[in-house]
């Protein structure tokens, strides 16, 4: 197996943990914001038809596209995040897991070797590369890692991690009361999986592939959620407390 391969595996199956969803989303846009035809059999909803902005970087230059704008953390409770200070990621303070909807002020996209201790979310290779950015109403600057480099071969993740767009905007749709539960890291009754995520984050466990019709383990940098959908919709919801 080549060197790419054995870094690149690992950290998608990471990534893409309760995430299909986006990918299915993907599957249905030929082009960035573009839908493609589908079968007019096949019921669609509005979230379905929301677009979802991508980029598909390929090279560390095309990240840097980022600086200068505001992204939104599309997969919630995975990614770590490191103070900055002085041009250096501080990796012995980590400060914790970037919550679900996140917006992140991106300043600028940075190269770093990491500490073979350090667990961040994907493969270390030889370096990663990092977003660094400011939090809302907040003058701190933090790293989140967004991909990995070993030797000539490359692997970013931005598409993955994060809404170009205020979700806000792209599902306007959603009622004020789904809102407010999302903005406060919640769960209510009646949400749906996607909901949820956002709410919640992404580092799930189905007992089921249907998305809608199943009972779902969700981990919130440490506070367990188990939910049973029915129709696409939350009918019964516990909370546990555990450790991180």
């Amino acid at each position: 197996m080549k060197t790419w391969q054995k870094i690149l595996i690992p950290t998608l199956i990471s990534l893409l943990i309760g995430s299909g969803y986006l990918y299915s989303v993907w599957r249905h846009r030929q082009n960035p914001g573009v839908i493609r035809h589908v079968d007019p059999s096949q019921t669609q909803s509005k979230d379905d038809l929301a677009v979802v902005r991508a980029f598909f970087p390929v090279h560390f230059e095309d990240t840097q596209r980022l600086e200068g704008t505001s992204v939104w953390m599309k997969n919630g409770y995975t990614m770590s995040y490191f103070p900055y200070v002085g041009g250096h990621v501080v990796f012995a303070k980590r400060v914790g897991l970037i919550p679900a909807a996140e917006r992140l002020e991106v300043k600028k996209i940075v190269k770093s070797a990491v500490p073979a201790s350090v667990q961040d979310g994907i493969g270390h290779g030889d370096r990663q590369a990092f977003a660094v950015f400011s939090l809302k109403g907040g003058t701190g600057l933090y790293a989140t890692p967004i991909g990995t480099m070993q030797g000539n071969d490359e692997a970013y993740y931005c598409d993955l991690l994060f809404y170009y767009d205020d979700p806000h905007t792209i599902y306007s749709h959603w009622p004020a009361d789904i809102w407010a539960a999302v903005d406060a890291h919640q769960v209510k009754q009646g949400m749906s999986e996607l909901e949820t995520r956002m709410a919640i984050g992404q580092k799930m466990h189905p007992d089921g592939e249907k998305e809608g019709s199943r009972t779902v383990t969700y981990d919130q940098d440490g506070k367990h959620w188990t939910i049973t959908y029915v129709k696409n919709r939350a009918t019964t919801i516990q909370t546990t407390a555990g450790n991180n």
